[in-house]
């Protein structure tokens, strides 16, 4: 994949001006605001330059259809004034473009933002931009607690713009709303958003986002392409990452739930909404979650995912993929499994294939609360190289069909209960499969109402219980 913008960061050759804010007036110490001095000196086609030093903000800095603008930091930390004491919106430091105005080629790189101090979490950069977005090496230090809107906002506006936010890292995540001094606002911040306006294709990498109680990366819109490589994402509600666009991808990247800082009644480490995505070499790690590891939902037209790991405890489902998603393709991965949940749930009567193609499912799970490991009602399904050792007891089961049109072909099955049920369900093709149950129960148990049920090649040592 080609990141959205170039690897190549500006130089002060690509602006006709260039202000060294401290020259300017800025107070490099910390004890006075540079916001006025900032707003007096930003310019088109002019680069900030913020030499070592801190720098006290206490109201934003708003600039719209701009041309070429560029905020570099060298050693330069952002110290943000409390939710008190900041002057006019108390939502941001930065302000660059508007969805109705704005701006084009932005340049923001190399701050510290210490937001330490009580009440203090703030809105470090909101940018909407038409093309060439560069955000760069920003680390926001402290927990988000004042409840206003969190780290970032970022919307390419054009269809054909690019932006690329590399290494934004706001590892601390955020309070609660109701325990900041800004009541009133649904659960609190998120950690990075792109919204409705964002039209264009931005790349992610190596960003960083801690707990946040809304969620951690949110493209809440309809609209342009979305890319995440590598970083890590983690412990936010309703999800550490949450999408939903025309299109895009995550890669390389870790997505965790292992702790609940805002007490949030469902978490997931990824939940698509809408638009077409690949997830490849990626780590969902979830030891004890709230909420499923993976959450595919209705507006999804298609996901395929390889080469991933899914790791779940507790006894919440690894994979759940709703009743009006489309195709949802897994290909070489691997579901852990270590709880009482299903590793697959597969839902919807009518919707898209679901291929699992060279998938492993392991673990401890047992058959307690739920006892089949895959759980599919969705017709037209295949399972190819499929692999579920579930031996963790109490009556866990592997396989349970309860729709039509299934092939199972190449697969092995150990589970301490019945390897695979057909339930109710018709037009059934398994070939050349291995199912054996831990507890001498039967290798295929059919039930009355199945239909069309045809076995081939097989190795079914407990043999089939044929009930139709």
């Amino acid at each position: 994949m080609t990141s959205a913008s170039t690897d190549a960061s500006a130089s002060e050759d690509d602006y006709s001006n260039v202000v060294d804010i401290v020259e300017a007036g800025a107070d490099p110490n910390g004890n006075e605001s540079i916001t006025s001095v900032v707003q007096q000196n930003i310019a088109d086609d002019t680069l900030l330059r913020f030499p070592e030093g801190e720098y006290y903000m206490d109201s934003q800095v708003r600039f719209t259809g701009f041309d070429n603008v560029g905020i570099v930091g060298d050693g330069a930390t952002l110290v943000p004034a409390s939710y008190s004491s900041f002057d006019g919106p108390q939502y941001r430091l930065f302000r660059l473009g508007t969805s109705g105005s704005p701006g084009e080629s932005l340049w923001f790189e190399g701050f510290d933002v210490d937001q330490t101090a009580a009440n203090t979490g703030i809105r470090v950069i909101s940018a909407e931009v038409s093309d060439e977005l560069v955000v760069r090496n920003v680390f926001v230090h402290g927990v988000h607690d004042s409840g206003t809107w969190g780290p970032a906002l970022f919307n390419i506006t054009d269809s054909d713009g690019v932006g690329l936010v590399d290494c934004f890292q706001a590892f601390d995540g955020g309070e609660h709303v109701d325990e900041t001094p800004n009541g009133g606002r649904w659960r609190g911040a998120t950690g990075i958003i792109l919204n409705g306006n964002h039209r264009g294709h931005i790349t992610f990498k190596e960003c960083v986002v801690g707990g946040f109680p809304d969620n951690g990366l949110y493209a809440s819109g309809g609209n342009g392409r979305i890319d995440i490589e590598g970083g890590w994402y983690e412990n936010s509600a309703t999800a550490s990452v949450r999408l939903s666009g025309n299109e895009g991808s995550i890669s390389e990247t870790i997505l965790a739930v292992d702790d609940n800082p805002t007490g949030a009644e469902g978490q997931h480490a990824v939940r698509l909404d809408q638009g077409n995505f690949t997830l490849s070499n990626v780590t969902v790690d979830t030891p004890n979650p709230n909420g499923e590891s993976m959450r595919i939902m209705d507006g999804v037209d298609s996901v395929t995912v390889e080469n991933t790991l899914v790791k779940s405890g507790g006894q919440s489902t690894a994979v759940r993929i709703d009743d009006g998603a489309g195709d949802v393709t897994f290909e070489n991965s691997e579901v852990d499994i270590d709880g009482g949940g299903f590793a697959f749930r597969v839902l919807g009567d009518d919707a898209g294939e679901v291929v699992l193609e060279d998938v492993n499912v392991v673990g401890d799970a047992s058959g307690s609360p739920v006892q089949p490991a895959i759980f599919c009602e969705r017709s037209n399904c295949r399972f190819d190289g499929l692999s579920v050792e579930q031996l963790g007891g109490s009556r866990r089961r592997g396989l349970e069909l309860r729709g039509s049109d299934y092939e199972i072909t190449d697969s092995e099955f150990e589970t301490s209960h019945i390897p695979i049920i057909v339930h109710n369900a018709s037009d059934v093709d398994i070939r050349n499969t291995y199912a054996r149950a831990a507890d001498g129960s039967t290798s295929v148990h059919i039930r009355g109402g199945s239909s069309g049920v045809s076995l081939q090649g097989n190795d079914l040592p407990q043999g089939v219980d044929d009930r139709r």
